[in-house]
């Protein structure tokens, strides 16, 4: 039954994609939000869902290693694989605020959830982990986002809709509800299915969540930004990979943490790095370009790295 359901995650993953796109597009235009915003928030907030239930229940089952590793393992997934694959499909056009604001602050919360998971170096405490001080912290600069973000809303309406009638909204909303709950139960049953044969080959915690729960999980992310980017909602595929990244650290690891304290591993470092790099490549990217944006080759070098990265974890696993 695993295995029906994993076939079958992939499918609601699909279709729900491609309803909250089309749901959270309409209600963007017809309230005057532009879709980066949309991405952002509601988009993110919807294919972040498989992050917190894995990450949330990995914790209170004592399973940390692989609560963090999924966290880190995805927002280096949504740059790398999502990004890098949705730029294959139609190049990726970066807004100036993106890239000197937004994506400077993903990286400002991996490096503070770094900063906080470290700080037996500045305490007398000599345990690593993510206290619920410290996910009160990270909640704190949630709250902070969106605050930010509520007010670009503001400041930079894009235009209404005049086509889209009143009656259309019910619709709307109910598109956005019912594909947050396709890709919420299709990432589940895509990880289930994922873990299950992972688990059975032998594989630890820290593999599984870098790579397949990572993966897994952020198959929403995956689909839904390879969907907007197919139907020319580029700026949606772009705030979304970078709004996710942002949500699972403040908000999923923040509020895990207040749930109960999270053990850190030393090794979960290099993946703070790696998403840094991840993060910074972005950058890089829109800088040597002759337009700032992600080019179909820069999709593809994404992907190739990727794919390096994992090379290594299964060398360093000892498979």
């Amino acid at each position: 039954m695993t295995y029906v359901l994993f076939a079958l995650g992939f499918i609601l993953l699909i279709k729900g994609a491609d309803w909250l796109v089309d749901g959270a597009s309409a209600i963007g235009r017809k309230f005057r939000v532009p879709e980066m915003i949309i991405g952002l928030t509601i988009v993110s907030f919807g294919t972040s869902l498989p992050e917190l239930l894995v990450t949330t229940m990995a914790s209170l089952e004592g399973k940390a290693e692989l609560g963090v590793s999924n966290i880190l393992g995805s927002n280096i997934a949504n740059i790398l694989i999502i990004l890098g694959l949705a730029a294959i499909i139609r190049p990726l056009p970066i807004a100036r605020d993106t890239y000197l604001i937004d994506i400077p602050i993903s990286m400002f919360a991996v490096m503070l959830l770094g900063f906080l998971a470290n700080s037996h170096f500045i305490t007398d405490s000599t345990a690593l982990e993510i206290t619920r001080i410290d996910g009160g912290i990270l909640l704190f600069f949630f709250f902070c986002f969106m605050v930010y973000i509520l007010a670009e809303a503001r400041a930079k309406p894009a235009e209404a809709d005049p086509q889209m009638a009143a009656g259309q909204m019910p619709m709307a909303a109910l598109k956005i509800g019912v594909g947050i709950l396709m890709l919420y139960f299709g990432g589940e049953w895509v990880v289930d299915g994922a873990s299950l044969i992972a688990t059975r080959a032998g594989l630890s915690e820290a593999f599984i969540g870098l790579t397949i729960v990572a993966v897994g999980t952020s198959l929403p992310e995956l689909v839904t930004s390879a969907v907007a980017a197919y139907k020319g909602n580029v700026s949606i595929a772009v705030g979304n990979a970078i709004g996710s990244n942002i949500f699972n650290v403040l908000w999923i690891l923040g509020f895990t943490a207040m749930v109960s304290p999270i053990p850190f591993s030393p090794a979960s470092n290099l993946d703070i790095m790696m998403v840094l790099m991840a993060s910074a490549s972005l950058i890089v990217a829109v800088i040597i370009g002759k337009y700032p944006r992600i080019s179909r080759t820069e999709g593809a070098l994404f992907i190739v790295v990727y794919a390096a990265y994992v090379f290594y974890l299964v060398k360093t696993s000892g498979l």
